[in-house]
């Protein structure tokens, strides 16, 4: 899946971005929590330049937790400070100001040594569409302020926002890059939802998923759709489904594109567990290094 999709308003963000960097002290780079290596934008790298930060994991329930716990092992071990939590139920928001003290703690302490009276923490954050900018930001500020749904592309402009007396957040439009270099790293995103559906094809996307859930979870597949494995003719493996899910035509033959949607609604809404696409061990030496 080659996907080239760079909306002006996004170009338009990263040069705000950059314009309000000197404003903030620290970045909170959101990314999904089930893909923390494929939802972080190499972009931001460039554009934030030298400012601390820190990774937030987002939407944790959703993800495979061992996996969780050992990519926020891995950015600290690359020097980034990483928490998990789930924006949507407010679990473990606390982490996110408690970080950033700490990371912020000499700064703080060299500007009260200077007679600087205290101030709030600055944050923007950042992070490509649909990984729960808005919904974070009104579970920390406790109101609705930023505007949210569940499709990439919500966030349009940047607003300040006081998240109580210790933050103040910069919010700011998603970002995403021009061109995905890997095809899988947009089929990742793409079953997650960061890539509006009307610009992909449903059924690569069902077929991703499948032999994903086939060689990690396989069980699911059995629990969710009583298949062992996925066919080699993969029409025959819709065709189960599309049986199981009653995705068929008045004639009885099975209809695949809304099979696929099913399948990959299946995915997004949990009905297959939770689940990492990211698998950390898996992850080739080059994709890792390129992100560092």
């Amino acid at each position: 899946m080659t996907i080239q999709w760079f909306p002006g308003h996004m170009a338009k963000a990263r040069r705000e971005v950059t314009e309000k960097l000197k404003l903030v002290d620290i970045i909170f780079e959101l990314v999904d929590a089930r893909l923390p290596l494929s939802s972080r934008n190499p972009m931001i790298d460039q554009v934030t330049q030298q400012k601390p930060r820190l990774i937030i994991l987002n939407k944790m329930d959703t993800a495979d937790e061992k996996e969780t716990k050992k990519w926020i092992s891995y950015f600290e071990e690359q020097g980034l400070r990483a928490v998990a939590l789930n924006s949507l139920e407010g679990k473990g928001l606390q982490a996110v100001t408690k970080a950033s003290k700490e990371i912020l703690e000499e700064k703080f302490d060299r500007m009260k040594a200077r007679g600087i009276k205290p101030r709030a923490i600055r944050a923007m954050i950042v992070g490509i569409p649909n990984v729960g900018k808005s919904t974070l930001i009104n579970r920390l500020a406790k109101k609705s302020l930023a505007k949210t749904g569940n499709m990439p592309g919500v966030t349009k402009a940047q607003q300040w926002i006081k998240v109580g007396k210790e933050i103040e957040l910069l919010d700011t439009p998603g970002i995403l890059w021009p061109k995905f270099e890997d095809p899988e790293t947009g089929l990742k995103l793409a079953v997650t939802g960061a890539i509006k559906d009307s610009v992909i094809q449903m059924q690569e996307l069902a077929i991703y998923a499948l032999k994903f859930f086939e060689m990690h979870y396989p069980d699911r597949l059995e629990a969710r759709y009583g298949i062992a494995n996925v066919d080699e003719d993969v029409a025959v493996t819709f065709d189960i489904i599309g049986k199981k899910r009653h995705c068929l035509y008045p004639n009885g033959e099975t209809d695949y594109e809304m099979t696929a949607e099913v399948i990959v609604r299946d995915v997004r809404n949990q009905h297959l567990g939770r689940v990492t696409f990211d698998f950390k061990d898996e992850m080739t030496a080059e994709q890792l290094e390129e992100e560092n």
